[in-house]
């Protein structure tokens, strides 16, 4: 009796809870179609699949990559290469039924549930394939409650009828994450085995297939002993699917298939060192121009998704020749480093860039880059100066005063005050002579009065004119080129990329080239999207250019750059350029293949060079440095090496003015006169005799000349009748300044004749009367 109540005591459970079961099911039903329903990311349809991310390559002028620019590691393949016994492992391990459900496979699901209730770790996946894309590509960032599992298997159903199998496997296959930022296959196979994805084995397919579920959990690299337990996992797993056999199997797990190469894997990911030439190219294409879109958004997306192709300008021989040359600056505890900045000169193409020692992380944010820093140029700017001089009409054979002392106005605190130049080397004479050649500060503090200071300012801008440095700029961008009394000796701030573009210019003849980073970009598919074009503006004449040229080879061979510099194997121009109390020091040249300009500093604030035991004990001199020392050792060292093998090349010798010299001048300070009667007395000065129609020989010592214009003739009486040894002179008033709202850079600047007579408007000597002109 007892034997028959069991039975059917177990029939009335069965039966009660059937009963339940259906009376929870109808009583929830509504709810759970209403919550489905409800959902605000239900749609009608699907939408469509977003483009699968690319990562773009960056490639040097001899085709190899030196950049790699991605949000996450992806590289698109199709279905067809991956080997079928990679597929084949993928799908035992992830989803042994997908060529049998229609996206949600129910028996699956229980049969997962049961197999990694029994093993304490999950072996088998409880989601389908198409459940896993439809995750990545529709419900990412939506809360995981219990209307999440059924949108997963609604989308999934939908996306069935949508897509074949096979376009889905690939959709996975290309986008699920493995870890170490690889998603897809083809990125995992060549992080973790080195290899494209058409060349991996079922075994490493399996291997990479047991990431999925944690790829942090089994990194192999950061956790390698539960890497191994999961592969071991997997390996069970294809014994249980007969993929291999139990022997198979236990040789496999013995032999698993990342010996050292784990240990080599952050090495291996192309790119993951950045440079300065990349960190700034990358900056250039984000925020500096519209090559890649109208907005940063847009630029962005195509940078590190588009999959693109970009050929830049860096030359990586030239770019190690400039990390070699940067190194002869020591290592020091003061933080003094070097910077260099190499264009080509008939291009502006960016062959080097050397922003310091190097960056010392790969994630370069905070790290500054001095080749694109403004520094106070000293007086490498006189060679931007000597330019704007002869386009506005000089010659080589013109004569300035280079004297000292001269005053101008300066500016300490905000306040206007005077200052007084009393150093360097300075006489009268002519601009392509020791004036210039020893970059006499009071012969350039004129010249640049002479030719206008907003002139001066003008035609800075038009030579050096690129992305980082041109007229209109906002403020808040950089510090704008000042018309400052002291622009000759260095005041106004420039880039070491600033200075080449201006160099540039000067050496390529007058045509300028903006530095330019890109010479092409392509798409994925080969197709050409951006190809580089600039024919160039003649911002200064030729003879202007090649004056300039001719005068700054003295600087080399003659001159302040010499000292290192005179034994260099090829003709050269060049400027140095050292800022007060030698806080900045500068050397700017080229030749006509290539333009370097090399800046030495303190990247942290303006330092004073000046007695650093690192630099004293290799180069004397109480560790003083300026322009002539290690920026022209690093520029020779660079530019030597650079033209190794290349023809030795000239500029052609200015040709096409052919006047008398002219005596340049700045009103106001010197006023020129002719001789109305007598005869000018001999004024001796170091032995050297000046009288009207000489202009050789320096101005007297006890002068004091302001550069500050304006009308200070005095007018004398006449003087007594047939008195010896006086003369009468008569001022020529017609010389001015040119005013400021005359920009035009040809407009001539004052000059006289040799036949005129030159004096300080202060007063001429003692035995000249002035005679008020009647013209």
């Amino acid at each position: 009796m007892h034997r028959l109540a069991w039975p059917l005591r177990l029939v009335a459970i069965i039966l009660a809870g059937a009963l339940l079961t259906t009376g929870v099911v109808l009583a929830i039903a509504p709810r759970l179609w209403k919550i489905a329903n409800a959902h605000d990311e239900v749609p009608v349809e699907l939408p469509a699949l977003q483009p699968l991310s690319q990562r773009s390559l960056v490639y040097d002028t001899g085709g190899n990559v030196i950049a790699i620019f991605e949000r996450e590691n992806q590289q698109p393949i199709t279905l067809e290469v991956v080997p079928e016994p990679v597929i084949e492992a993928l799908l035992a391990v992830e989803d042994n039924e997908y060529y049998l459900h229609d996206g949600v496979n129910l028996r699956g699901f229980f049969r997962a549930l049961l197999s990694n209730f029994a093993s304490n770790a999950p072996i088998q996946g409880a989601s389908t394939i198409t459940q896993q894309v439809v995750k990545n590509e529709f419900l990412a960032g939506l809360p995981r409650d219990g209307r999440y599992k059924l949108l997963q298997a609604h989308y999934a159903t939908m996306l069935e009828k949508e897509m074949t199998k096979e376009q889905i496997l690939e959709r996975y296959l290309n986008t699920v994450y493995f870890g170490n930022n690889a998603y897809g296959l083809q990125a995992a196979a060549e992080v973790y085995f080195g290899k494209d994805a058409g060349e991996l084995t079922m075994v490493e397919g399996a291997f990479l297939a047991g990431l999925v579920r944690s790829p942090s959990g089994y990194d192999p690299i950061r956790n390698i002993e539960q890497s191994h337990r999961r592969f071991e996992q997997v390996v069970h797993r294809l014994v249980d699917v007969q993929i291999v056999t139990e022997a198979e199997g236990d040789e496999l797990i013995a032999n698993w298939p990342l010996p050292d190469r784990v240990r080599t894997v952050p090495q291996l990911i192309l790119g993951s060192k950045p440079s300065y030439f990349t960190v700034a190219l990358r900056d250039y294409l984000l925020t500096k121009s519209n090559l890649l879109g109208a907005t940063e958004q847009e630029r962005a997306n195509l940078l590190y998704r588009g999959g693109l192709r970009i050929h830049t300008t860096l030359n990586s021989n030239l770019q190690t020749q400039a990390e070699v040359a940067r190194n002869i600056l020591p290592a020091n505890s003061a933080g003094f480093d070097a910077a260099l900045v190499s264009l080509e000169t008939a291009t502006g193409a960016i062959r080097a860039m050397v922003g310091g020692r190097g960056l010392r992380s790969n994630e370069p944010a905070g790290e500054v880059n001095m080749a694109l820093v403004p520094r106070q140029t000293g007086s490498a700017t006189k060679a931007f100066i000597l330019a704007a001089a002869y386009e506005a009409g000089a010659q080589t054979n013109d004569i300035i005063n280079g004297a000292q002392p001269c005053t101008v106005d300066d500016y300490v605190d905000g306040r206007k005050a005077e200052k007084t130049v009393k150093s360097g080397y300075g006489e009268l004479g002519p601009l392509n002579g020791p004036n210039t050649w020893s970059s006499s500060d009071c012969g350039f503090v004129r010249l640049s009065y002479a030719v206008g200071l907003h002139r001066v300012v003008d035609t800075v801008y038009r030579i050096a004119r690129s992305t980082y440095f041109y007229q209109g700029q906002p403020v808040e961008d950089r510090e704008p080129f000042l018309p400052l009394p002291l622009t000759a000796t260095g005041n106004n701030v420039m880039a070491p990329i600033d200075m080449a573009a201006g160099m540039q210019s000067i050496t390529n003849l007058g045509l300028h080239h903006e530095p330019y980073y890109v010479e092409a970009i392509d798409w994925p598919d080969g197709t050409r999207f951006y190809t580089h074009t600039d024919p160039g503006t003649q911002v200064i004449g030729e003879y202007a250019a090649a004056a300039t040229v001719l005068t700054l080879k003295g600087v080399i061979l003659r001159g302040t750059g010499a000292r290192n510099l005179r034994a260099f194997s090829r003709p050269a121009a060049g400027k140095t350029g050292t800022q007060y109390e030698n806080t900045n020091a500068w050397f700017i040249g080229g030749t006509p293949q290539l333009t370097t300009a090399v800046w030495v500093g303190d990247p942290n604030g303006y330092t004073e060079m000046n007695n650093i035991p690192e630099f004293a004990a290799e180069m004397g001199r109480k560790g003083k440095v300026q322009g002539a020392d290690y920026p022209a050792r690093i520029w020779g060292t660079f530019m030597e090496s650079a033209h190794s093998g290349l023809p030795v090349l000239d500029w052609p010798a200015p040709s096409g003015r052919d006047r008398n010299p002219a005596r340049l001048f700045v009103p106001g300070e010197e006023c020129a006169a002719t001789l109305i009667e007598g005869e000018l007395p001999p004024t001796t000065i170091g032995g050297t005799t000046t009288r009207p129609g000489h202009t050789q020989g320096p101005l007297p010592t006890a002068t004091v000349a302001t550069t500050v214009p304006g009308d200070t003739t005095p007018v004398s009486e006449a003087p007594p009748s047939a008195a010896p040894g006086y003369a009468v002179i008569e001022v020529n008033t017609k010389y001015t300044t040119v005013p400021e709202s005359v920009l035009d850079p040809k407009a001539p600047m004052p000059s006289a004749n040799t036949h005129e007579y030159i004096y300080l408007c202060k007063g001429p000597p003692s035995n000249v009367w002035i005679q008020e002109s009647t013209r």
